[in-house]
């Protein structure tokens, strides 16, 4: 330890928020406040202050902030992020001896004993114009002051009081202040400096205090930090652009969008976005649009023999045309491609990539790069495999390849390369099957040019990996919200995910089904089952997505008892969707979007609360910002109406504990008068399985309840 930190007496510990020991970056959204904790304590009665230092790792200078302490040595301080990208804190801490002087001063001063009274000075003395009547002789206040005499006539100076030292102590301390202040403000410092020294100097029996609150705040903008203490690490935060954190996605196969069973085109495509965009999807996903491997190529409904037109999985990339950085040219070419994501940008919405690192036997990197696969003992190269399913139409990549380098390269110049052509989220297909420490790499080599890039990692697999992904990188995470179908489930899993520390990190992105993923309560709970779940999914988080004609249309179909593939799996095969079918949720959906977009407590996870409600087959909970109050009662059963009694907690939700406050159910416009906690909810899911309340006191007019609804 250096002599120097051997006299630093504070100690700094606890300071949040920090991942894994700031091994990893904190997740905020640019214009955020960031909120930062700690506990800040030293030896004895000695007052301490402390400062929140943050900056862009761009910026070489500190910005700075006071801590100020809440008790029992918990100190908090704040800053606004307001660019995305990279940032760092810390925190400074040192022990406030000018501060600490004030607050003894005070003491000091309010413990004198004040000036006596006219009726209290001696042998009934009376005050006038020229002194002090004591038996009829008039004699000068500075008299009674004076010093005493000594039996030779000389005069005993009096000894200095514990103020007139606290005086001159204060003025030492000025003196410093000032040394360490600007121009103007050491020149102020000075001048107060002496102020206290000649008060001192008069050594009086009673003191007003000397300082004016301009002058003391000004001294603590001053410090000295000779001895201070500094936060052992510089804690990282990552800030992304507001889509990371509020964003609607729909997910459709360009090549399903022809007319008259024809392989669909991008410029299809591009014709179904206004209708997307229509019904409130400001993120279009397309699954992979490269090139499909024709060795070992699945057929309709995943059979192992492929007929010849037979259109194959998209995940299975490459071919003699191209791998990762070619377009499947049944879909069309780069100029089309151009067109598309203009298309999309006019309408206000987003391309979202599927980027799967994995190959089809005839990708071209089979042929130049054999050594990025594994080999089996006879030479051959190994194709994925979950034993005992095959998957010979896909060579899965080798992480441990000795050619790991070029590999690692490659694979992120592919992000690079699309970027390029516009695109700026990526859905990446199981990213778990791969090296967290290539995630890390990756994301943060593409960082460092492209900061607004936001990716969404596809991995349904074990917390602490889907955790790891986030950690290293990942905006965005699918999650297990597509199997949770019961109270408890819910709001147990949602309160992991949306409180610290895993919301530090790690953002939900909720999808009720995908082209993998046919849940057993969506083949079975019929078309109220989907409208169940899409409204969890729109109003428990700020991110939620659908695979979007399956989903309208309520596609329940599996390919077999017991499965969660699809029959007729789009992922193998054309499909033509009738969207105009009257089984479609889509209005449904459309006004879920709507009601999202206009309601601010719906962008944002971070006010997510659980309410009681007298029945296993409700669930209630809020969201809240500002005003903008929504609470959501959703019947968690999609065959029969359920009843039951709210426990409402009116503290969270900023209702009158009494009177009347208005729920106005922003799905069905009508408007409920409550009381209390407690009100009767009665959902019957052949209506509709859920209401999506806006609460306001009755004091608030019909007239602003009615804007609120519309807007």
């Amino acid at each position: 330890m250096k002599p120097k930190e051997r006299r630093s007496r504070v100690i700094i510990e606890n300071v949040q928020p920090q991942v894994d020991c700031g091994r990893y970056a904190v997740k905020r959204i640019v214009g955020d406040r960031i909120r930062v904790t700690a506990t800040i304590y030293s030896d004895g009665h000695d007052h301490v202050a402390a400062k929140l230092l943050y900056r862009r790792t761009s910026e070489h200078a500190w910005r700075t902030t006071p801590f100020l302490e809440r008790g029992n040595d918990v100190w908090e301080a704040e800053f606004t992020a307001d660019a995305i990208g990279p940032w760092v804190y810390s925190v400074q801490a040192w022990v406030d001896h000018f501060g600490t002087w004030v607050h003894d001063l005070h003491k000091r001063i309010d413990a004198q004993t004040p000036p006596p009274s006219p009726a209290e000075l001696p042998g009934g003395a009376e005050q006038n114009e020229g002194g002090t009547t004591v038996d009829g002789n008039t004699v000068a206040l500075e008299d009674l002051k004076a010093p005493a005499k000594l039996s030779n006539g000389a005069a005993k100076s009096r000894p200095a009081n514990d103020i007139t030292l606290a005086l001159q102590t204060g003025a030492i301390l000025l003196d410093q202040a000032s040394a360490r202040a600007r121009a103007t403000s050491a020149q102020t410092l000075k001048g107060a400096a002496s102020s206290l020294r000649y008060m001192a100097e008069k050594n009086a029996d009673f003191y007003e205090f000397p300082l004016s609150s301009d002058i003391i705040l000004l001294a603590l903008q001053y410090p000295d930090l000779n001895f201070a203490s500094t936060y052992s690490k510089e804690l990282p935060l990552w800030v992304d652009r507001e889509r990371a954190r509020f964003s609607t996605w729909y997910e459709f196969f360009p090549r399903s969008c022809g007319h008259n069973g024809e392989h669909g085109t991008l410029r299809d495509a591009m014709a179904l976005l206004p209708d997307v965009a229509a019904m409130g999807f400001d993120v279009v996903y397309f699954p992979p649009i490269h090139p499909i491997g024709t060795a070992f190529r699945k057929g309709k409904n995943n059979s192992i023999i492929a007929e010849p037109d037979d259109v194959g999985s998209p995940w299975a990339i490459g071919n003699r045309d191209g791998g990762h950085k070619a377009i499947l040219h049944e879909l069309g070419t780069f100029a089309d491609f151009e067109q598309l994501i203009g298309e999309a940008q006019r309408l206000n919405m987003e391309i979202a990539l599927d980027i799967a690192f994995q190959c089809a036997p005839d990708h071209p990197w089979v042929r130049e790069h054999p050594n990025w696969f594994k080999i089996r003992p006879d030479g051959s190269i190994q194709y994925a495999e979950n034993p005992p399913k095959k998957y010979q139409d896909i060579y899965p990549i080798n992480f441990e390849s000795d050619d790991w380098r070029a590999l690692w390269k490659e694979l992120c110049s592919v992000f690079l390369f699309w970027i390029e052509k516009g695109v700026r989220i990526f859905r990446v297909d199981n990213p778990h099957t791969k090296a967290l420490p290539f995630w890390e790499w990756c994301i943060a080599e593409i960082r460092q040019t492209h900061p607004e890039v936001i990716f969404l990692a596809e991995a349904f697999t074990r917390p602490h990996v889907m955790y790891g992904l986030a950690k290293a990188g990942y905006t965005q995470s699918y999650t297990y919200f597509s199997w949770r179908t019961q109270k408890h489930e819910l709001t147990e899993y949602m309160q992991e995910i949306t409180t610290p520390p895993v919301s530090d990190f790690f953002r939900p992105n909720l999808w009720p089904n995908t082209p993998d993923i046919l849940v057993e309560f969506l083949q079975e709970g019929g078309r109220a089952a989907f409208q169940q779940r899409v409204i969890l999914a729109a109003t428990l988080s700020a991110s939620y997505g659908i695979y979007g004609p399956a989903y309208e249309l309520c596609e329940h179909v599996p390919a077999k008892p017991g499965s969660e593939e699809y029959m007729d799996s789009e992922k193998y095969q054309l499909r033509t969707w009738d969207r105009s079918d009257p089984i479609s949720i889509a209005p449904l959906i459309t006004l879920l979007n709507r009601v999202r977009s206009t309601h601010p407590a719906l962008q944002r996870n971070d006010s997510l609360h659980f309410h009681g409600i007298s029945n296993d087959f409700l669930i209630a909970y809020s969201k809240r910002s500002g005003d903008d109050v929504i609470l959501t009662i959703v019947n968690l059963d999609p065959h029969q109406t359920q009843i039951g009694w709210t426990d409402l907690q009116l503290m969270e939700l900023g209702m009158p504990l009494a009177g009347e406050y208005e729920a106005h159910d922003l799905l069905t416009g009508e408007t409920y008068l409550w009381q209390g906690s407690y009100n009767y909810v009665s959902l019957n899911p052949e209506k509709m399985p859920a209401h999506i309340l806006l609460l306001h006191p009755k004091h608030l007019s019909e007239h602003t309840a009615a804007e609120s609804t519309e807007d």
